[in-house]
């Protein structure tokens, strides 16, 4: 069996993938136009030509674009279900997904919130059920918006926690946009035992991360990738084992890093840090799980077990509880026996 046959069949599990962003191209297209909006695109062709991101700004216009055509809780049902679709397609037994409540709820298309959880939990429902894969939320922080931004996104993961809500996130530009001044929203969530997950390190340096480890108490760091140019940060997330959650093909598509054999990814696994590998918004950046895998095995020679590993880590990095989470543990650990036995 080929590496590149084992890493499609291999169980995974994805901790950093935004819902909003997941969709995909010809379900845009057909949520566009059932919801009358227009897109500079008509085709799923022409959709890839519209996602050639000059920078980190121009991806979120194209991003709040997006999300402007979910209009109902059908749609967020439609997209949920499809995610795990994707999940069955790809053999990944479980995801956490970011969703972006706020910017739906800011826009004049007559949404309310419980719209977007009651379509959530639909189609979470309906993919556990037709492909036996779980899906968790996390809900973040636009941090670039007014204030009532951080106030209404922790009150609905408060809310939400009981229909698979698992942590509260922050998410857009780093730069200039410190992580303290949310501090205290994420105080509430942890103080409720939910989960710490914001973006850092990622368009900003280290002190990015510094402040998400210090101010937010993060669980994990999406991205976290430019903690490599600190060895002091470096260090510190080594000895608490805070999961980073690395998107390779994001951050060359983003400009962080020119190439996937020079991003920092094979260092930060040597070391022995928490590492997890996932795909951002696939779509948009042309890839899924299975190519980012397949990706840094090439870059990296990563062996079998680098593999297995990785997966394994990712499982035991979510926000599940023991008792959620040691099903799913069982059922990849056996499918990587299975995988083993095919290749003797």
């Amino acid at each position: 069996m080929s590496l590149h046959t084992f890493i499609q069949q291999m169980p995974k599990a994805e901790l950093h993938i935004h819902l909003e962003g997941a969709i995909e191209p010809t379900t845009l297209l057909r949520l566009a136009e059932r919801n009358g909006v227009s897109l500079p695109a008509d085709s799923p062709e022409a959709l890839q030509t519209w996602y050639q991101f000059s920078d980190f700004p121009h991806f979120v216009e194209i991003y709040l674009k997006i999300q402007s055509c979910l209009r109902s809780a059908d749609d967020f049902s439609t997209i949920a279900y499809e995610l795990g679709a994707d999940m069955a397609r790809q053999n990944i037994l479980y995801r956490e997904a970011t969703v972006t409540p706020y910017t739906h709820l800011i826009q004049d298309k007559g949404l309310v919130a419980e719209d977007i959880i009651a379509g959530l939990e639909d189609g979470r429902q309906r993919a556990r059920r037709d492909f036996g894969v779980e899906i968790r939320w996390i809900l973040d922080i636009h941090r670039n918006l007014e204030p009532p931004v951080a106030e209404v996104t922790t009150q609905l993961v408060l809310d939400w926690a009981d229909r698979g809500v698992v942590a509260l996130g922050l998410g857009g530009n780093e730069v200039n946009s410190p992580a303290a001044a949310f501090a205290p929203y994420f105080e509430r969530v942890k103080a409720t035992g939910l989960g710490s997950a914001p973006h850092a390190g990622e368009v900003a340096g280290p002190e990015s991360v510094w402040s998400a480890v210090r101010d937010l108490q993060a669980d994990r760091i999406g991205h976290g990738v430019r903690s490599i140019e600190d060895p002091h940060l470096l260090a510190e997330l080594y000895d608490r084992q805070i999961t980073l959650e690395v998107n390779p093909t994001s951050n060359v598509c983003l400009n962080v890093y020119r190439s996937i054999d020079q991003h920092p990814f094979i260092h930060l696994l040597r070391m022995g840090l928490s590492v997890t590998v996932n795909s951002d918004d696939p779509p948009l950046f042309n890839t899924t799980l299975t190519q980012e895998f397949a990706k840094l095995s090439d870059a990296f020679t990563l062996t079998r077990d680098d593999l297995r590993n990785l997966s394994l880590n990712a499982l035991r990095s979510t926000f599940l509880s023991e008792a959620e989470r040691r099903p799913l543990e069982d059922r990849m650990t056996a499918g990587f026996a299975d995988l083993a036995g095919q290749s003797e």
